[in-house]
């Protein structure tokens, strides 16, 4: 029974890589996925991840990282990147994003983890967006359930992006950011109500929240 398991898990495996094992055959060299973490929240920054998987990985239980506990997040994201051939992220800030807005933020953070990767991909597959960059690539809608390499960067970008949030509760615990990441839970919603936003909320994201704490 479990061998079955295990085999079905490495079809379905094979069917998320369809799309970069045909961009392989194409005669690419070396495909990234990329994906983010943390458009939502009213705090924190939003995580980009650019990851190249080798052709002949084999990464078992990878899926979008939203359909993941976070054991399973932290345990596939070991193997990730143990089997890259190369992973990176780009971060932007609380600040940079009441500045441009949400969607020019990813775009932004993406832009960077493209720019941080050492290896220099020839061809991108991205999670629902196009780039303003010279790289062939293809916006894959629902990239993180269809695509191995863009969920691989959602679990990069997701692990990455917790633990900045994590850090954040040290600093400021009243809001209950090592477990809401930042999202307007009930219990962050009525802290906000409590003792306004924080250094690091999105001021952007907040106006009928403060408009009600103001009021």
């Amino acid at each position: 029974m479990r061998t079955e398991k295990r085999e079905k898990e490495l079809q379905r495996f094979q069917e998320l890589r369809q799309k970069e094992l045909f961009l392989y055959k194409q005669g690419y060299a070396f495909v990234g996925g990329i994906d983010e973490a943390g458009r939502g929240p009213l705090a924190g920054p939003v995580v980009a991840a650019c990851v190249i998987l080798p052709p002949d990985c084999s990464l078992p239980g990878l899926d979008d990282s939203k359909k993941l506990t976070p054991l399973k997040r932290e345990h596939l994201e070991q193997q990730i990147k143990e089997a890259a051939v190369a992973w990176s992220v780009g971060l932007v800030n609380h600040r940079e994003i009441d500045a441009l807005n949400i969607y020019q933020a990813t775009k932004v953070a993406m832009t960077k983890a493209l720019r941080f990767l050492r290896v220099r991909p020839d061809y991108l597959l991205v999670d629902a967006m196009k780039l303003e960059v010279d790289v062939p690539q293809e916006s894959v809608t629902h990239g993180d359930r269809t695509c191995a390499a863009i969920a691989a960067a959602s679990i990069i970008a997701k692990t990455y992006r917790d633990r900045i949030m994590e850090l954040l509760d040290e600093v400021y615990p009243s809001y209950g950011f090592k477990d809401n990441k930042g999202y307007g839970t009930a219990r962050h919603l009525e802290a906000l109500r409590l003792y306004g936003p924080s250094p690091v909320h999105r001021r952007s994201f907040l106006g009928k929240i403060l408009g009600e704490t103001e009021g």
